[in-house]
């Protein structure tokens, strides 16, 4: 019986590092597939026309668009 137990637990044993090392290329592709898509994200961004600065724009004085404040209380 202790024979069975040692060569079970020689196998658990072997078995461990497999799946740590698998869990570590696992990670490593996970952060290769982020980066990958942060680099898209950041070609998207920088591919979006810059605004054109107007300068300050006047407030609007009379009329009822922009003018007017809708407070419910």
């Amino acid at each position: 019986m202790a024979n069975m137990s040692l060569t079970t637990s020689l196998a658990a044993q072997a078995a461990f590092p497999a799946s740590a090392a698998s869990g570590a290329v696992q990670i490593l592709v996970l952060r290769k597939a982020l980066q990958l898509q942060q680099q898209g994200a950041l070609a998207l961004l920088n591919a979006l026309p810059q605004p054109t600065p107007v300068g300050d724009l006047p407030l609007a004085t009379h009329g009822s668009l922009g003018t007017q404040v809708n407070v419910m209380v």
